[in-house]
């Protein structure tokens, strides 16, 4: 499966479950894992999205299994980040460290979808003519 649409089909998901959260928490007036709801849907639903885009756009990068490997730690780390915050944020201190690992992963990841973003820059600069000089 192309990275593109497996950021798609992930970012709805995501928003999915993101909206039912927000509905329960303003059913249950209960909103203590508000910070978690807003990193699932930031991470989850925004950064997937722009993710996708950016694959799509560029099809050498979306076909790579490199990219995909990408969007697959992406997704892992944000589930496993919204979880450990929510717990968190339910009184259950000792999901910090769970919290603290996702987001170090998920800074990791971001490097990485740099390093395909600049790689892919830098090799497209290579490949394009020099420009002939003006008269």
């Amino acid at each position: 499966m192309k990275a593109s649409v497996l950021c798609f089909r992930a970012a709805v998901l995501m928003v999915v479950c993101g909206i039912i959260w927000g509905i329960a928490m303003g059913i249950s007036h209960d909103h203590s894992t508000f910070p978690a709801h807003a990193h699932l849907n930031l991470l989850g639903w925004v950064s997937l999205f722009l993710f996708g885009i950016y694959y799509h756009l560029h099809p050498a990068i979306d076909d790579n299994r490199l990219a995909s490997l990408q969007v697959w730690i992406w997704i892992a780390a944000t589930v496993v980040l919204s979880i450990g915050v929510a717990l968190v944020h339910l009184g259950r201190p000792s999901a910090e460290s769970a919290a603290a690992i996702a987001s170090l992963v998920i800074l990791a990841d971001m490097l990485l979808f740099g390093w395909l973003v600049f790689r892919r820059e830098k090799k497209q600069l290579a490949h394009q003519p020099s420009a002939a000089p003006a008269d």
